[in-house]
């Protein structure tokens, strides 16, 4: 059964079904535009995930846009006034807000639009992932960052960091990705999230946990390890750069300097190095992946490139794809625990650790080490803040 959701806020629960509207889940709903938090235990088909992102107004069909048009109007002109009145959404059920008529309009348009996207557009290959890669950011969005500004000393000296202090006392404290935001599947943070993302590392200890501690994962070389692994070679267990210099570098080398030459050889078609030719085949997996207008990578992405960039995308695509199931792994064994994740940051975890919840840390690592393609070497960090992390074993 086709129906639509009102708000997406877990306890805000809204549903139009049968030309209704109700504050219940009913039975046999199967089909809606977009996820919403009250849904995260049902099989639910979404037809926002159909159409790589695109907002809906991209996708109405011709013969109801001009419908659409007039009810986004109204639609547009209610959250203006939302703005004018300073009403924060997060904080209100957004149902609640709207008149019963216009709700009832906007649902049985988004319907009918949604009806025309299940019978015209093919569901993609890897949906599941989408769906629960969707429940995980959907989930972090909702969560407030921590955000203490008195761990700047001495702010009255610096311009900068006044500045900067100006503008996180203005800024939205949540992190909101878009999971279509890249052609690779890396996840982006939206125009209006919390700029995690791009925070000046100097001031990155203003954000703390709401538990006792933070604890960061991530793969030791992971876009290596993933070549190594496209490569059908098995995972050295050390540093993967320090491996390379005792076993392809002769011994010769910094750790740096052999990171630097086998990355400027990886991603460079044109570029030649015997011992790196020798250990790997970048021909072969080229040949296997790459059909010359589109990579085809293992977790069924299908992505425009030319020789150029086909390896490059190849890489960053698989790493990015199997380190966020690794994540959304993470995601489900810190269920129903006061230990969550606080955000993913390129391709790091970060967990806002509960003391209790200390002894299921070793699970957690070996868990998010034991990949689809072998058991990666995974770094751990832990601090009081995100500026203070240091690494430990």
């Amino acid at each position: 059964m086709l129906f639509q959701t009102l708000d997406d806020k877990k306890e805000c629960v809204g549903i139009y079904a049968n030309n209704e509207i109700q504050n219940t889940i009913p039975t046999g709903i199967t089909k809606t535009w977009s996820y919403a938090g009250y849904l995260e235990d049902l099989q639910i088909e979404y037809a926002s995930l159909y159409c790589d992102g695109k907002p809906i107004s991209q996708v109405v069909p011709e013969h109801l846009q001009q419908e659409w048009a007039e009810i986004s109007a109204k639609m547009k002109a209610f959250f203006k006034a939302f703005t004018t009145a300073k009403i924060d959404l997060k904080l209100v059920c957004f149902y609640d807000m709207v008149p019963r008529d216009v709700l009832l309009e906007w649902c049985d348009l988004k319907s009918k639009i949604c009806d025309y996207i299940f019978e015209n557009y093919e569901r993609p290959a890897n949906y599941e992932f989408l769906v629960e890669l969707t429940k995980l950011t959907e989930k972090i969005k909702y969560q407030q960052v921590n955000i203490d500004l008195s761990a700047i000393s001495s702010p009255l000296e610096s311009y900068r960091s006044r500045s900067f202090i100006n503008k996180m006392k203005k800024v939205n404290p949540f992190i909101e990705y878009n999971i279509f935001g890249s052609v690779t599947g890396r996840l982006s943070t939206k125009p209006n999230s919390f700029p995690i993302m791009t925070m000046d590392k100097k001031y990155r200890k203003i954000v703390k946990p709401h538990n006792d501690w933070f604890v960061e994962l991530d793969f030791n070389a992971a876009e290596l390890r993933t070549f190594i692994a496209l490569n059908k070679r098995d995972q050295p267990q050390e540093d993967l750069h320090e491996w390379n210099i005792k076993n392809i570098f002769r011994g010769f080398g910094t750790r740096e300097e052999a990171k630097t030459r086998l990355f400027a050889w990886l991603y460079n078609p044109k570029s030649e190095d015997y011992l790196l030719n020798r250990e790997y085949d970048r021909d072969a997996i080229i040949n296997e992946y790459f059909d010359g207008t589109h990579v085809s990578t293992p977790y069924e992405r299908k992505i425009r490139a030319i020789p150029k960039n086909a390896l490059n995308y190849l890489i960053q695509s698989t790493s990015s794809d199997l380190f966020l199931r690794q994540v959304i792994k993470i995601n489900k064994l810190l269920q129903d625990r006061a230990s969550f994740i606080s955000w993913t940051l390129h391709d790091s975890v970060m967990i806002d650790l509960k003391d209790e919840d200390k002894p299921i840390l070793k699970e957690i690592i070996a868990q998010f080490g034991d990949t689809d393609f072998g058991k990666y070497l995974v770094n751990v960090s832990a601090g009081k803040n995100f500026g203070d992390l240091k690494k430990i074993k």
